[in-house]
C-alpha cells in the first residue's frame, strides 16, 4: 500500500513538474549595423530578356539584401532552433496545413524566403503566363526540377515533398529565368522565423529555458550559429536588437 501510495505521488508529483514548465516566447528585430545598401537593379522595365512581356513588365532588382531605410531592419533572416527541443507545444506538435504555398509572379519566387516543417509537401503555382521551372538544391531531401506551367492555379500546382529537416535553408532556382531565387528552410519542428520587411519576427509557445538558435541570410550566412534565447513562462521577451555589418551583405 504504501509502495503504490509512493508512486502516485511521484506521479503527481512529476505531472505537476511538467506542467510547471510552460511555454513562452521570444521577439525581436534584425538591423543593419551601417548605411543601408542601396536595391540593386538587375534589369530595366522592357529589357530584352527572356518572356520580356511577363519578366520585364517593371524594373527587377536583386532580393538579396531587402532593407527597410527607416528602421534598417533587415528582411529574409532566418532564426531557428538549432535542434529540435524535448517538448513541443500540443498545438504546435503537427502543422495545421499539409502544405505550404509558393507563388511566381512577374518572374520571381513569392514569397522569397519561407519555412517548411518537414513532413509538408511545397505546392508550386505560377500566377504568370510563362513556363518557369522549379528547381531545388536539399542536401537531405530529394532534389527536384519541375515544370510550371503558365496561369497555374492553387490546388493544381506542382507538389513537392519535403520530408525531413535541413540544417540550413536550400536553394530554389528557375533554370528558365537565372535571376529567379529564393530559400527554403525545412525544419523538423516549429520554432522558426523569418524577418520581416523591418526584420521583425517572433517565435512562440517554446518551451521555457535556454535555447541556442542559428541566425542565417543568404548573403551575410552566419550571423550567428549559437545565439542564446532564454524563454520564461508566459511571456514574450523582447530581445535586444541583432545587429549585422554592412560589410558583411556585400557580395565577394
Amino acid at each position: 500500500m504504501k509502495k503504490w501510495l509512493l508512486t502516485a505521488a511521484c506521479g503527481l508529483l512529476c505531472s505537476t513538474a511538467a506542467l510547471a514548465d510552460g511555454w513562452g516566447g521570444v521577439s525581436g528585430q534584425v538591423v543593419i549595423n551601417g548605411a543601408v545598401p542601396e536595391p540593386v537593379l538587375l534589369h530595366k522595365k522592357g529589357a530584352p530578356v527572356k518572356d520580356a512581356e511577363v519578366c520585364a513588365v517593371a524594373d527587377t532588382y536583386s532580393e538579396d539584401v531587402v532593407a527597410d531605410k527607416d528602421s534598417k531592419g533587415l528582411a529574409n533572416v532566418f532564426i531557428y532552433l538549432s535542434k529540435a527541443p524535448k517538448a513541443i507545444h500540443p498545438d504546435l506538435k503537427t502543422p495545421t496545413e499539409k502544405s505550404v504555398l509558393m507563388d511566381q509572379k512577374a518572374c520571381a519566387f513569392l514569397p522569397h524566403a519561407m519555412i517548411v516543417r518537414a513532413g509538408q509537401s511545397v505546392e508550386v503555382i505560377s500566377s504568370d503566363a510563362v513556363a518557369h521551372n522549379t528547381h531545388t538544391f536539399p542536401i537531405k531531401n530529394q532534389g527536384q526540377n519541375l515544370v510550371v506551367a503558365p496561369n497555374t492555379p492553387k490546388g493544381s500546382g506542382v507538389m513537392i515533398d519535403c520530408k525531413v529537416g535541413e540544417r540550413l535553408p536550400i536553394q530554389v532556382k528557375c533554370d528558365y529565368h537565372p535571376w529567379m531565387l529564393g530559400y527554403w528552410l525545412i525544419v523538423d519542428h516549429p520554432y522558426a522565423a523569418v524577418t520581416d520587411k523591418e526584420g521583425k519576427f517572433k517565435i512562440e509557445n517554446l518551451p521555457v529555458g535556454e535555447h541556442e538558435c542559428v541566425i542565417w541570410h543568404e548573403t551575410a550566412l552566419y550571423i550567428d550559429r549559437k545565439f542564446k534565447i532564454t524563454v520564461k513562462d508566459g511571456e514574450v521577451a523582447e530581445l535586444k536588437p541583432i545587429t549585422v555589418d554592412v560589410a558583411k551583405l556585400k557580395k565577394k
